[in-house]
Formats: structure tokens, sequence, C-alpha cells
């Protein structure tokens, strides 16, 4: 199969447009509002989500949605949601037909996206089969609890698909197949990371060869529906953002690229953004493929949000320094996913993170990456497969030889050919009090006159004078920021000895500001 062409940008569409009209929802509104984001933008491909495990087409092997409970929802949205594909089915309309229709009129490419193992369940376990009021709930799911991964995986996703059970892995081929076959997608996008539990956790690796099968058998698939249609049909997979964690979570990511099994490798986190996905590795596993490497946003990033800028400002800084990275490590574009949008919210970066030369001078932050671990409440566990290359929060502690934490940035911008306004290194230091010292080394040498001001995302009413946590910044000179790595190393030098707990460094930050 032929290498895709360049497309900038990929956009995934969750499907989320079929809620966004009371019912029943007009074909022309519904079309409207899923490429008001897309058009007039870097965007050159469509993956549209075409659901979980029930059809939203006349289907000879799914279930209709809807009908596992009679057509009697859980909540209101899930009503609106489903009634209006079903009374779009019933008036003889396809939305998955007018989608496809719209974005090659736009001049798109429009592939299927399938989730091959989506679970949002909310931590249901197979004891709650029986009473779950679902709308993605099947009868064949109900059926076969024996076919689900149980306690073999992560608590919340207990009700994920076992997929090492040779009659889950038929029934995702079959669904896949129909769903190709049926219209005149350009392409299949088999999202594996929504939601990475596939197998027995202990066994994942060492089961690997059964995702292989079932990525295998898809691909011999397109590669016939190729044929017939005399036109390319192409495979995107969406994975994790390491080849190791690739591997531990069961994807064989050197047989697939050794037998040709995708023409498009999307690394990303499977619950929120990852902003240290291992873009050169891939790049380096594709080599001389016909292979495009497109690293994955998600909607947010995953740490808490702790200023000093207004959060919408700080998301799109940060996704301009991690799209400029991850173009610079050789990526062939970018994919983001559920950036729900209409025509303004997203354009700024829709029209700007697809080349390096659109985001070339604009403003950026340049962070540390965040690992972050759900252990309760919702989604607990599914951040554990993510930011495992994360390198904040750590404590500051005294050391016998003087050191600290060394975190390195990855610069793209060439600050001394186009001067930026300002340049700022920042510091967050969390439980900091009045005789705390913090030692900053840049590329080793120690930077001097820190500007301390209290963080105060945690007092927006600004009533008090003093907080927890501080942010330590430096100007820097731009002849000490060339583009490239660069490490930063912070050193307790002194601890106020009346305080005993952690000095923490929750984040680290480059500021670039045009």
């Amino acid at each position: 199969m032929s290498k895709p062409p360049p497309y900038g940008i990929i956009y995934n569409w969750d499907g989320a447009p079929h809620g966004y009209d009371e019912t029943p929802q007009t074909m022309a509104s519904f079309i409207d509002r899923t490429y008001a984001p897309l058009s007039d933008t870097q965007v050159g491909a469509h993956f549209w989500c075409v659901g979980e495990h029930a059809a939203r087409w006349d289907s000879d092997v799914l279930e209709l949605l809807g009908d596992v409970h009679g057509r009697k929802y859980e909540s209101a949205a899930a009503y609106t949601f489903t009634e209006n594909i079903r009374l779009m089915l019933e008036r003889d309309e396809d939305p998955q037909k007018s989608v496809i229709e719209r974005g090659h009129e736009l001049g798109m490419h429009v592939y299927a996206s399938v989730r091959m193992n989506d679970n949002h369940f909310d931590g249901a376990q197979i004891s709650d089969l029986a009473t779950l009021h679902h709308t993605e709930l099947t009868d064949l799911r109900k059926s076969h609890p024996e076919w689900l991964l149980g306690d073999k995986t992560s608590e919340w996703f207990a009700l994920s698909w076992n997929l090492a059970i040779p009659e889950v892995r038929q029934h995702r081929l079959a669904h896949v197949a129909e769903l190709c076959r049926k219209y005149d997608w350009d392409g299949v996008e088999l999202d594996w990371q929504r939601h990475a539990f596939h197998l027995p956790e202990d066994e994942a690796y060492r089961l690997r060869y059964l995702l292989t099968d079932l990525q295998r058998a898809i691909r011999q698939m397109a590669c016939s529906l190729a044929a017939e249609r005399g036109r390319p049909f192409h495979v995107a997979v969406r994975v994790a953002g390491t080849l190791e964690q690739c591997a531990n979570i069961g994807y064989d990511l050197p047989t697939w690229v050794d037998e040709g099994l995708m023409d498009i490798v999307i690394p990303a986190g499977g619950a929120a953004t990852d902003p240290s996905l291992d873009v050169a590795s891939f790049v380096s596993l594709c080599e001389g493929r016909d292979i495009a490497v497109y690293p994955g946003f998600d909607g947010s990033l995953p740490d808490s949000f702790v200023g000093p800028e207004d959060a919408g400002v700080k998301d799109r800084l940060r996704t301009r320094a991690i799209a400029s990275r991850y173009h610079k490590s050789g990526a062939d574009g970018i994919y983001v996913f559920n950036w729900h949008a209409n025509g303004t919210t997203r354009q700024e970066l829709l029209n700007q993170v697809g080349s390096l030369e659109t985001l070339s001078c604009t403003s950026k932050i340049y962070a540390a990456t965040h690992r972050f671990i759900q252990k309760d409440g919702p989604w607990r566990g599914a951040y554990r497969i993510d930011r495992t290359l994360g390198v904040v929060p750590v404590p500051l502690q005294a050391t016998l030889t003087e050191d600290g934490p060394t975190i390195e940035l990855d610069i793209v911008d060439d600050v001394k050919s186009y001067t930026p306004e300002s340049l700022v290194l920042r510091l967050r230091l969390d439980q900091w009090v009045r005789g705390d010292h913090v030692l900053v080394l840049w590329d080793g040498i120690e930077l001097a006159n820190p500007n301390i001001e209290f963080c105060k995302i945690s007092d927006p009413q600004g009533i008090s004078a003093v907080s927890a946590a501080i942010w330590q910044s430096y100007a820097l000179d731009p002849s000490i920021v060339s583009a490239g790595n660069h490490t930063v190393q912070a050193v307790l030098k002194h601890r106020n000895p009346q305080v005993a707990c952690d000095l923490v460094l929750t984040d680290l930050e480059l500021v670039i500001r045009y």
C-alpha cells in the first residue's frame, strides 16, 4: 500500500455532533456542526468515530444502538444523542454516508475510526452486568461475561473485551469488515488506545501475537478492498506513546512495521495528552517504509492547572511547544483527538500545529512532563499507561553530593535569530517558606537573582498575601537558549528546619513570548 498523502492535521471526531441539537436533529445541522471546526484549517483528514459496540447503521453483525434497553435511556444526553441517530435512520438518512460526502467535497480524506476496546462503563464490574443500564451495553457482552477481562486488568476496565478469546477477535474483525465495505471511506483507523486494556495484564507481552493476529486479518481485508475498488484503502493505528509501553500493552510494533500492517501510526496517550511521546523512535522504526507518523494530542493536558496564565492561554502555549517538538522529531503531521469545537474555538491552533512554519515565532511554553496516577475515583488506573517518562512532581531533598533532579527541555525556537519579547525560566515550588534556598542551573551554569512570586491559584479572590507555593523565575538571555536540548537542575541548598514536609518541584517551564 502506498503512503497516504500529507494531511497536515488529522482530526478525530468522536461523534459528539449527534448530541448538539434537540431531537430530531436535521442532517444539515449535523453536517454543519461536524465540519465547522475543520473547514478552512490545516486539517487534511477527518477520522470519524463510528461508535463503540453497537451499530449506527443497518448492520448484519452488530446490535443497533439503543436496542439493548428498548430505546429507554439512562440520561437526557444519551436520549438526545441516540434518538437523533435512530430518527435519521428511520428517515432513510445515513450519517456515515453524509459525513464522507461532505468531507470529500471539502477535499479531505475521511476514515472510519473504530475504537477497538472502548470502555465507558464507569468502572462497572462483571457482577453489575445484570442490572447495568448503559446505552452502549450490548446483549452480546451481557451474555458472555467469560469473554471480559474482569479482575485480570485494571479495576475500572473490568468490562473490556479479552482479546485473547478467539470469538472476541472474530467479532471485532466482523465489525470492522462490515463497516469498511459498507461505505466509501478512504481508510480505517484502529483505535487501540481507546482504551488500552485488551489482554490479561500479566500476560499481555507474551500474548501480543494475538493482537497482531487481528491487526493482520484487518490489513488483509483492507488490501482486498483496495484491490476491488482500484484505489488505496489505508489502515491507521493509534497506539501507546513509547515502544516499550506498546510492548507492555501487547502492540508488537516492530512486527507490524516489518509486515506493513498499517500506513499511519499514531503514538498517543490513552487518557489525556501525553506530552512526552517518543516520536523519534517511531520515526526511526518506520524509516524506509511507507508509514506516516502522526503523534497525537487529546482534549487536555492531565496535570492540574497552576497558572499563572489563564487556563486556555496556557493550554495553547503548551500545545504549540509540544507540536513543535514533534515536528522537529520527524513527524509527518499532528493528530488531534477530543478537540471538541465549533467554528471558532480551536481555529487558531488548527491553523498552526500542522507545520513548523506556521508554529514559528508563536509564543510557547516548553514544560516538564507530569507523571500522574489516578488511584481512586473516576478513571482510576487509566493514566498509568501514559507519561511514563514524566519527571515532575519531584520532592527536593538534601543529598550527599549536592545533587538534584536534572530535567531536559527540548527547545525548537531559534531565539537568536528571532528575538522574543521575553524569555523566562520558572519553577513552581510547593510547600515553600522563607529560608528555603533552591539553586537552579541552566546547562550547568548557576542562575542568579531569581524573582519569587507567590502562586495565587489557590487564592483566586486575592485575600491572602501568601500561599504554600511559589514561582521562582529567571529572565534568560537569548544567547544561552539555542535550539536543541538543554538541562535544568534544581538543587536544594537549604530547607527551613521548622518545616517537616518535602519541598516539591511541581512544574518547570520555559516561557517564550513574541
